[in-house]
């Protein structure tokens, strides 16, 4: 199966565990598409969400998705700085139609200063019991929760200095 290209634009889908669709970013620029990386620019996207509401994202973003990372990682670009929101997520598949993973509902907020907050865990517990969870994915999760807290105290991958910037002066090329 042939992963998109450098300069495609592409779709993400968001599911959750029960198989419905979350939401749905209408464009992505991707900026690097390998097996076990896409990593992929966008700014004023449209959002769709499971309800059909619409929304516009208001500043440019780079996104990372691992094949292999229960994770995915969105640094918006604001005037005070580079905030994150982090998905503890399945890692993401191409299926030729869009990027697809299932969003797990834990979230991490990180802010300019590097500073963090775990969102939405009883959002998690509501759904882990009612979409019925299976102990071995509630372990990875929370597995990738520590992991995830450690590349952001390490400054590792996305979170190092240098990624975004180097990452959106890409996308800035392909406008």
């Amino acid at each position: 199966m042939a992963l998109p290209k450098e300069g495609d634009i592409i779709q993400i889908h968001s599911y959750k565990h029960n198989g419905c669709i979350h939401r749905v970013w209408e464009e992505t620029t991707v900026l690097k598409g390998s097996q076990n990386c896409i990593i992929g620019g966008n700014d004023r996207t449209t959002v769709t969400e499971a309800d059909g509401r619409t929304w516009i994202t208001r500043e440019p973003a780079i996104c990372y998705f691992h094949a292999r990372h229960w994770f995915n990682v969105i640094g918006m670009i604001r005037g005070d700085g580079i905030y994150y929101y982090c998905n503890i997520s399945s890692p993401f598949v191409w299926d030729n139609e869009a990027l697809k993973y299932i969003d797990y509902d834990l979230d991490i907020k990180v802010f300019p200063d590097m500073t963090y907050t775990l969102l939405d865990e009883d959002e998690y517990e509501r759904h882990k019991k009612s979409m019925k969870y299976p102990q071995v994915i509630d372990r990875i999760l929370k597995n990738n929760v520590n992991k995830l807290i450690y590349w952001i105290r390490g400054r590792k991958g996305p979170f190092s200095p240098e990624f975004i910037d180097q990452w959106y002066e890409r996308y800035l090329t392909y406008l």
